[in-house]
């Protein structure tokens, strides 16, 4: 799956001020991405709101993004969930075939054992007409899908390619470097570990950051693919106040302000989440600053 590789982005779902979904906006952003030199979208990820969407604001979602992408880079779909026999049906119902893998959280509330979570994606796996890759992100679902577990299901189950990994523990993350198959995917989950992920010998990042300044974030991954990792320490340096920021106040609020800032969208979001406060737009505006040619 060289395709997954480098820089993927987890696209918002951008609302206009009555809360309906922003077909435009939602187009600019594929556009800014595209431009931006990402390497791979992934669309109706937890960033994307998926959990407040309706079905048919799912479909919608999917056919602009596809439309928009037009074959241009690599997609992947969301879709996750603790009602394992649900995720399974929705694959089965979901037309697929623009997409090249699917991205599904580990359970999340159930808070399941670890075999639990092994038969979840076990189950998922052999149901999926797409490659997976894992999501697991212990500060949302509740628990964490341990080394073990992942490595188990990398080595057992052909289909399961990746695991986008938010563990923030980098001892973590290179136990699974180290232990996995060669050609298994290991991709950062979190903006701050994208860079050390890489230069452990992960394959990239599906990042938040990233779908609001693409140019600089997949400049760093690419620098850190090949070695050079003092120059990707800058860019990282530069980033890290706004990679900090976007999450003070919720994931997607943050960067969802920082598209309402360089005039792409607006940054509605939907209950329970609440929009970014006047303070942290302001926080991110002059963070932003800094970087040349970013804001409308």
């Amino acid at each position: 799956m060289e395709n997954l590789m480098g820089t993927g982005v987890a696209l918002v779902t951008p609302f206009k001020n009555d809360l309906s979904v922003d077909v435009d906006a939602l187009r600019r952003i594929v556009e800014h991405c595209i431009n931006g030199n990402v390497n791979y979208l992934a669309a109706l990820g937890t960033t994307a709101e998926s959990a407040t969407l309706s079905k048919n604001e799912k479909q919608v979602v999917m056919d602009v993004v596809t439309g928009t992408n037009a074959g241009r880079l690599p997609l992947v779909l969301g879709v996750g969930g603790n009602n394992t026999a649900a995720v399974i049906e929705e694959l089965r119902t979901l037309d697929l075939s623009k997409f090249e893998a699917i991205l599904s959280v580990s359970p999340y509330y159930s808070k399941p054992t670890q075999e639990g979570i092994y038969q979840h994606f076990k189950a998922i796996a052999e149901a999926s007409p797409k490659p997976i890759i894992m999501y697991n992100v212990p500060s949302r679902t509740g628990s964490n899908m341990l080394p073990e577990t992942t490595l188990k299901l990398a080595r057992e189950l052909q289909n399961i390619v990746a695991i986008k990994e938010a563990c923030g523990d980098m001892l973590q993350i290179n136990q699974i470097i180290k232990g996995a198959p060669e050609d298994f995917l290991v991709i950062s989950g979190d903006d701050f570990t994208a860079l050390p992920t890489v230069l452990a010998g992960g394959a990239g990042v599906i990042s938040v950051l990233g779908q609001g300044l693409p140019n600089e974030f997949a400049r760093m991954i690419n620098l850190g693919s090949f070695g050079s990792s003092e120059e990707a320490y800058e860019i990282h340096h530069q980033l890290l106040p706004l990679m900090q920021a976007i999450f003070e106040e919720g994931n997607p609020a943050g960067i969802k302000s920082i598209f309402e800032y360089i005039g792409l969208g607006n940054a509605s979001v939907r209950l329970p989440l609440v929009e970014a406060s006047a303070m942290l737009k302001s926080k991110i505006g002059k963070h932003i600053k800094v970087f040349n040619g970013v804001h409308a």
